[in-house]
């Protein structure tokens, strides 16, 4: 008797066909950029009138525009050029970190249309109190989203620490315990914009929503599908996407790379653990073997990245010490998994010119492959648009290419 077979999917519907076919006609021209209904029927394998029959929903849903007409080279009348829309539906996201609250509104091309950063310290707040502000910056978002005719079709929230099932479980550089972000966060709209529907919300961690970015922005990425990223702010994150999947783990916790221990008796961190990478190469530890306050935040980073210019002796051994340590920790990593590239953002990014000596060199004596210095320029920086909160409302635009019927029935709604 088998009794571990995958369960069978019911056959689909009609209704289900279509609604994959819609999926399959909107991607396949936001991947072009632009397209005539012709080649988007070469493209996915289905007749020109299905294809046209598809394209006018999709004009209907607002998710598709017509932009005059095109020459294909072949014979026969002109195509009307398509591309995603520029008003409409929109991807809305939020990073909320330690220091600082960005929000940023993508449209359906991927493109920038809102940004907005509050610089605040949000450690030891209450988390009712950081998630309000953060309300606050996403509504002053959708305002200004409004005035170029975008309306986020949803929500996504990226934070530093472990997110499950719309709840932070722990984010030990915040102070957080078991707080259920996704509800508390579309209270908080909710209430400033009561006249209005509410918004799905989700969430994630933000080194995941950053790597997310990198994969779906990033020109640095470009052709790689498989890289480790690691971000450096007050904590060390990262994330892993192999074969153009991020991978989560079981649990969904994968990638605290920050966590990683570098010194089991060494100094004690957040998370409750000692001598974990973050504090020999996050923020604070880089700040404080510079000889700057370590609560500088942005303004320290800018300090740093001066005086290594300048050639100061502490600033250039506190960064190369960092840059040690972190070749060791992703060595390990790049054994295990074998990434095309690794990816350095957030403060890492800044500090590239003087951290990436000591990282390579770490990485070239220690991946047991011999490939590393072989393969070229493995260590990148990352972009600088592959940032959480992009990441964060790409995840939205995602949602809405994947499923555009969902975003119309809830539009509808």
């Amino acid at each position: 008797m088998m009794n571990n077979l995958t369960p069978l999917e019911p056959k689909a519907d009609k209704a289900t066909v279509r609604r994959h076919n819609l999926s399959l006609v909107l991607r396949a021209v936001h991947d072009a950029g632009e397209a005539t209904r012709a080649g988007v029927a070469t493209h996915v394998g289905l007749t020109r009138a299905a294809v046209s029959s598809l394209v006018e929903q999709l004009l209907e849903y607002g998710v598709v525009s017509e932009w005059g007409k095109t020459s294909s080279g072949q014979a026969g009348r002109p195509g009307t050029v398509l591309k995603v829309s520029r008003s409409g539906p929109a991807g809305l996201g939020v990073e909320i970190n330690i220091d600082y609250i960005a929000v940023c509104v993508v449209d359906l091309a991927g493109t920038d249309r809102v940004r907005l950063v509050e610089h605040v310290d949000n450690r030891g707040v209450e988390p009712s109190e950081v998630l309000a502000c953060a309300a606050r910056l996403a509504a002053r978002a959708i305002g200004s989203a409004a005035d170029q005719e975008l309306e986020p079709a949803g929500v996504h929230v990226a934070l530093p620490g472990l997110v499950t099932g719309g709840t932070v479980r722990q984010a030990p550089n915040l102070g957080w315990r078991r707080v259920a972000v996704e509800g508390l966060f579309a209270q908080a709209l909710l209430a400033l914009r009561p006249d209005h529907r509410p918004l799905p919300v989700s969430s994630d961690n933000e080194a995941n929503a950053a790597a997310l970015a990198e994969l779906w922005f990033g020109a640095g990425t470009e052709g790689v599908r498989s890289f480790l990223y690691l971000t450096g702010e007050i904590g060390v994150g990262g994330a892993l996407v192999l074969g153009g999947e991020l991978l989560r783990g079981a649990h969904g916790f994968a990638g605290e790379i920050g966590h990683t221990v570098v010194d089991p008796e060494g100094p004690r961190c957040r998370c409750g653990a000692h001598g974990c990478l973050e504090q020999y190469a996050g923020q604070a530890a880089l700040l404080t073997a510079a000889g700057i306050d370590a609560d500088a935040g942005a303004r320290g980073v800018a300090e740093l990245e001066r005086r290594a210019r300048q050639g100061d002796p502490s600033a250039l051994s506190a960064v190369e010490r960092a840059g040690r340590q972190l070749g060791v920790v992703l060595s390990g990593a790049v054994n295990l998994f074998d990434p095309e590239a690794v990816m350095l953002g957030g403060v890492y990014r800044e500090l590239m010119d003087w951290l990436a000596p000591a990282v390579d060199r770490e990485l070239a004596r220690r991946v047991v492959s011999g490939l590393w210095s072989e393969d070229g320029k493995r260590l990148r920086a990352a972009s600088p648009l592959g940032d959480a909160a992009r990441g964060a409302a790409g995840a939205i635009v995602r949602e809405v290419l994947a499923d555009p019927t969902a975003y119309a029935e809830r539009d509808a709604g």
